[in-house]
């Protein structure tokens, strides 16, 4: 099998992230340039989440 070839550049990313960087070391460990907290409001404002919406339409009915 061929190997993966390497991308080149930096991903494009939304305007408000800037220059979000994201690497996993060689422990496993992620390392971001932006904190956690900070990604994760975020993502809560601009991302629906799929499992609450359909959870939501089971209890109401």
């Amino acid at each position: 099998m061929p190997k993966k070839m390497q991308k080149k550049g930096n991903p494009s990313v939304h305007k408000e992230l800037g220059a979000f960087d994201i690497k996993i070391s060689s422990f496993g460990e992620l390392e971001a340039n932006y904190k956690i907290d900070s990604l994760n409001d975020f993502l809560n404002e601009k991302v629906d989440d799929k499992k609450l919406n359909e959870r939501d339409l089971t209890e109401e009915e």
